[in-house]
Formats: C-alpha cells, sequence, structure tokens
C-alpha cells in the first residue's frame, strides 16, 4: 500500500484524493491546505492526517507519494520539498508559470529515481485516444487543419473559487484549459513548431478576453479561437479536418466524425476515468511495472507553446524545445 499526501485541497485536490482512496494499493494518508477548516473537512472526509504546513507533513516516512494541487507559482518549491525528501510526485498542470520554472521543475525530475508524472488526463481519455489512432489511419485522409475553439461565457467559471485564476501571472484560460489541448495536439502530431497570436486582455495584469492565433505542426496549419466573458455556452473543441473527413473532440470527451458528404456521427461519449487511469499507472510505475506516465518533460513542451503564444504580439514566433 502507497501512502498518498495531498499538498492543496481545492476541487481537483479532492478528485485525485478520490481517485487515490478507491485504488487498492494507495491510500489518502494525510492532506494539506492553508486553510485550516478547509484541510480539517477534508482529513475529516478521507480519514487522513491534516496539515498547514506542507514540508511537515512531506517529510513524514510515511509518506510515498507527494500530489502537489496547488497554484502553478507554488509547483516549483512543492515538487522540489518532495524529491529533496525522496517521494515520487505527482504535479497538476500547467506544470508552472512559465518554461523557465517549468525547466528547473524538469531539472529535479531528471535527478530522481522516483516516478514522476503531470496530471494532463488526455493521456487517457478514450475520445483522444481514438482520435490519435483514426488520424493515424488515414480514416480523414491527409490532415489539412487543426482547429482549437474556447468560450467561456464567465472566467474564472462559477466553480473555480480562487482569485489566482484571474490574473495573468499564472491563470488565465489559455493556461487553464489551452494546456490540455495544445497536449492533444502534442499527442496526435508532435511539438509545435511555431506560434503567431494577437492576445487582448481583460484589464492590466488580467485574463485573457480574446484570443485569435495561429501555430503550425508537420507541416499543417493550426488556429486558435478564445473568448471570454462572451454571450454563448462554453465550449472547448479541437478539431481535425482532413482532405477525406473531420473528427472533433468536444465537451473534453466526445469525439464526432464528418466522413466526406456525411452528416456528423458520435463515434465516442465516454469520458472514461482518466483519473483512475492515471492512480493506476503510477502505482505500475512504482511496482517497477513502467507506467504510462505524462512526464515534466512532456509538460513543459507545452508550457513553451503557451509562453510563445503569450509573447507573440502579432508575429510568428519559432517555439522552444529546451
Amino acid at each position: 500500500m502507497y501512502n498518498v499526501a495531498i499538498v492543496g485541497c481545492g476541487v481537483i485536490g479532492n478528485r485525485l484524493a478520490e481517485a487515490f482512496a478507491a485504488n487498492e494499493d494507495t491510500s489518502v494518508y494525510a492532506a494539506c491546505d492553508l486553510v485550516e477548516s478547509r484541510v480539517e473537512s477534508f482529513a475529516a472526509e478521507y480519514d487522513c492526517a491534516a496539515f498547514t504546513d506542507y514540508e511537515a507533513m512531506i517529510d513524514d516516512d510515511a509518506v510515498d507519494i507527494v500530489y502537489a494541487g496547488v497554484p502553478p507559482t507554488v509547483h516549483h518549491e512543492v515538487v522540489e520539498a518532495a524529491i529533496g525528501a525522496d517521494k515520487a510526485v505527482i504535479c497538476e498542470k500547467p506544470i508552472a508559470e512559465d518554461a523557465a520554472v517549468g525547466a528547473d521543475i524538469v531539472a529535479l525530475e531528471e535527478s530522481t529515481d522516483q516516478p514522476t508524472a503531470v496530471n494532463l488526463p488526455f493521456r487517457y481519455t478514450p475520445g483522444v485516444r481514438e482520435l490519435i489512432d483514426r488520424v493515424e489511419a488515414g480514416d480523414i485522409g491527409e490532415p489539412q487543419r487543426i482547429e482549437l475553439t474556447f468560450r467561456f461565457p464567465q472566467w474564472p467559471r462559477e466553480w473555480q473559487d480562487v482569485e489566482w485564476l484571474a490574473g495573468h501571472e499564472q491563470g488565465g484560460p489559455l493556461r487553464e484549459v489551452g494546456t490540455h489541448y495544445l497536449f492533444g495536439v502534442q499527442e496526435a502530431f508532435a511539438g509545435i513548431e511555431w506560434v503567431n497570436a494577437e492576445i487582448d486582455y481583460t484589464a492590466p495584469g488580467r485574463y485573457e478576453e480574446s484570443i485569435t492565433g495561429y501555430f503550425g505542426v508537420e507541416g499543417i496549419g493550426g488556429t486558435i479561437d478564445l473568448l471570454t466573458d462572451c454571450g454563448t455556452d462554453e465550449e472547448n473543441s479541437m478539431t481535425v479536418v482532413g482532405t477525406e473527413g473531420t473528427l472533433k473532440l468536444l465537451d473534453w470527451f466526445r469525439l464526432a466524425e464528418n466522413a466526406e458528404g456525411e452528416d456528423q456521427t458520435v463515434v465516442v461519449d465516454d469520458a472514461g476515468d482518466s483519473t483512475g487511469r492515471l492512480v493506476e499507472e503510477f502505482v505500475a510505475a512504482l511496482d517497477g511495472e513502467g507506467g504510462d506516465l505524462v512526464s515534466f518533460a512532456e509538460a513543459n513542451r507545452v508550457q513553451h507553446v503557451v509562453d510563445a503564444l503569450f509573447e507573440s504580439d502579432g508575429e510568428s514566433l519559432a517555439v522552444s524545445t529546451n
């Protein structure tokens, strides 16, 4: 049995805790949050120890796994403490507030023999895997365009009750949601090679109001179209247009196809249990049996794309691979 310490008792921290509690090989051993009432409630639910000092929790010899579910600017210090204490680590996405800090976290990954992973669930989402398989099989012919579309009538969304998500330093929809879909492009094709975007912000130091951008990968052109505070339903989608058909991932997990001359058909309507799968793969890695995990290095390649989009200011920029 592997004992898990949860750092950050927010929405995603609870989601990971549920998955760890459900797995027969892991147990929620301890939790930490700066808000004492929150961690006490969390600890009562999972019958675990409560801390407000994550370093004291991580130093407990009984802890095997640390989950860093804190804001991006805190990832580095939590990961560094966990790896310094020789613990296995799962870090929330994005890996950091920028790729320079992300590179330092990658160096920490390279310094340890313990398993490490970033929580990017598209690695395990059935609709994403089916999209990749169909593209590779040539079901839509030669891919011609990749389209990423995001609409947020409210940001942060109603259930996201943390102020940092509204700030540009570490929040905003491109980092919080776009990271997933840019990772999806990276999974389906390869690393994005260049970007060009115009970005408008809601206010200085605040989140994005609009992104109109372009990118290139493996000779295929891509578009990114994002709006917040708009009069429409929320949308998060990735569309791959080919010479013989189209595949569209919508609502995070639902995959639809349009064969040439035919109406759209939903081919995958299963969200799966990506968090449970992450835990299973992490346990496999701890047991020395491999484990299909998103590495810190893979996550930081996505962060390089996010950084380049923010920096491009209407000019084409090559995306760093370092």
